[in-house]
C-alpha cells in the first residue's frame, strides 16, 4: 500500500476513533499519555510539542506537567511557505495554518527533545504525517546545527502499526513512540 493510501486510511480511523471518545475517556488516555512520557523528560531544558488538531493526542498534558526550569516551545511559521521553528509556548495566535502559534516577539529555542505527531508510524520508527514535511525539515536542520534533540512520537494505540511503513530519504525516524499504554524505543 502506498504512503498515500495509508495516510488516508489512518486519518479516517484517527477521525472516527477521536469523534467517539467521551470527553472524560480522551481526558484519561491523555493523562496516561504524560505519566509514560514524562519520566524520559527528565533532564530535557527544552521540550517541543505542538498544538493539537482536533483528532491528535494533545502533548499539553505533558507539558503541562513540565519541571520548572523546563521550557516548552511550539511550532512558528512566518507564513505558508516558510521554514517551522520553536518559540516559546503558549500558543496565543493563530498561523497561517489556522492552527494556534506562539506569538512571533515569543523567543526561538532549540530543543532538546521534540514530541511529534504523526497520522500512522511503525515500530521502527518511520513516521507518516500530514506529508508536508515540516518536522523532517525542521528536526534535520536542529540535528545539523549540532543539537542533540530526541524525537518522541506521541500518538493513539491504533497509530502503531507493527508492519514496515516504507520511508524516504528525507524521513526523520523517531527515537520512541508513546501512546496512552506503551512507550517503544525505535533504535
Amino acid at each position: 500500500m502506498s504512503k498515500i493510501q495509508l495516510r488516508n486510511d489512518a486519518l479516517l480511523r484517527r477521525h472516527s476513533y477521536a469523534s467517539a471518545l467521551w470527553p472524560q475517556t480522551r481526558n484519561t488516555l491523555e493523562a496516561n499519555l504524560a505519566q509514560i512520557v514524562l519520566p524520559h523528560l527528565i533532564g530535557a531544558r527544552i521540550a517541543a510539542a505542538y498544538h493539537p488538531m482536533r483528532d491528535e493526542i494533545s502533548p499539553y498534558p505533558i507539558l503541562d506537567a513540565l519541571d520548572a526550569g523546563q521550557r516548552a516551545a511550539l511550532p512558528w511559521f512566518a507564513d505558508r511557505d516558510a521554514k517551522m521553528m520553536f518559540r516559546e509556548a503558549p500558543a496565543t495566535e493563530v498561523g497561517p495554518w489556522k492552527m494556534l502559534q506562539p506569538s512571533a516577539d515569543a523567543e526561538v529555542l532549540a530543543p532538546d527533545v521534540v514530541l511529534v505527531p504523526l497520522v500512522l508510524a511503525d515500530r521502527h520508527g518511520t513516521r507518516i504525517g500530514h506529508g508536508k514535511g515540516h518536522y523532517d525539515r525542521a528536526l534535520a536542520h536542529l540535528r545539523e546545527g549540532g543539537n542533540a534533540v530526541r524525537t518522541i512520537g506521541i500518538a493513539w494505540e491504533f497509530q502503531v502499526v507493527n508492519e514496515a511503513i516504507p520511508a524516504d530519504p528525507w524521513d526523520v525516524p523517531l527515537d520512541a513512540i508513546a501512546t496512552p499504554t506503551e512507550w517503544i524505543e525505535c533504535k
